[in-house]
């Protein structure tokens, strides 16, 4: 699978915050390089690689902290498709053993991740007025509200907000449309099977499909992304081959 944490290499970087163990796999760095390589030039690059690696960590330890909270034993692996938090088994009494989360801790949990990249972009924007830069609004796609800010310290300061704002805004919002194996499809998952257990999982895959579908067209049409559309028809599809019993995700 896409998101499935890859095997581990000699080469990962291996680190902790907050008592949750790190595992970043070499291609994360490789395919950071590859989306910035149009940005301009090496500071540039650098600058965009860092701000991913951040914004993927902070967005992996919202997810990670809450599954702590609800008593699991989480981990997190960045990869070349972004990045994962796993739960580990927790030693109960003699034996080691997962923590099932219910339905309303897996809805928070789903939600933490994309909540944590906000609250990170919320950050930018009130540090950039304290430091007497300006925040305003602007619509995207002509009517999504959309903010943008900019310092009077020059353009390299400027690109590292911007890319701050975009991956954490965008790339948030982006992660919360009803898709597999998305956050948004685990929110879709997860209130479906709650209000119809026998049938949830399946009316749940169908609107994977429809709303991957919708993303891939119109990423295609009005980004003019190739990737948000090859990513979205790519997840769509997956998505069928689970509803058709080829594959699946956990169901």
């Amino acid at each position: 699978m896409l998101f499935d944490p890859p095997p581990e290499t000699r080469f990962d970087l291996r680190f902790s915050l907050a008592g949750i163990p790190i595992r970043v796999h070499p291609l994360f760095w490789i395919v950071a390089v590859l989306f910035g390589l149009s940005g301009g030039g090496l500071l540039y690059l650098l600058i965009w690689v860092a701000v991913i690696f951040i914004s993927i960590v902070v967005h992996e330890l919202g997810h990670a902290l809450l599954m702590r909270a609800y008593g699991q034993s989480p981990r997190i692996v960045l990869h070349g498709a972004g990045g994962v938090a796993t739960s580990e088994p927790v030693l109960w009494g003699n034996r080691w053993a997962g923590v099932t989360l219910q339905p309303r801790q897996q809805l928070l949990v789903s939600l933490a991740g994309p909540g944590a990249g906000f609250v990170l972009a919320a950050l930018v924007l009130v540090l950039v007025v304290v430091a007497g830069g300006s925040v305003t609004l602007t619509p995207l796609l002509g009517f999504i509200p959309w903010p943008s800010a900019a310092l009077p310290y020059g353009g390299l300061v400027n690109a590292i907000v911007s890319s701050f704002l975009w991956v954490n805004l965008f790339w948030g919002l982006v992660n919360l449309m009803p898709v597999f194996p998305l956050d948004g499809g685990q929110v879709s998952r997860t209130l479906f099977t709650q209000f119809d257990p026998a049938d949830g999982p399946r009316k749940s895959l169908w609107v994977s499909i429809i709303a991957g579908a919708v993303v891939a067209v119109a990423g295609l049409i009005f980004l003019q992304s190739t990737y948000l559309a090859l990513l979205f028809g790519y997840l769509a599809f997956q998505s069928y081959q689970s509803l058709r019993g080829r594959a699946g995700f956990g169901f």
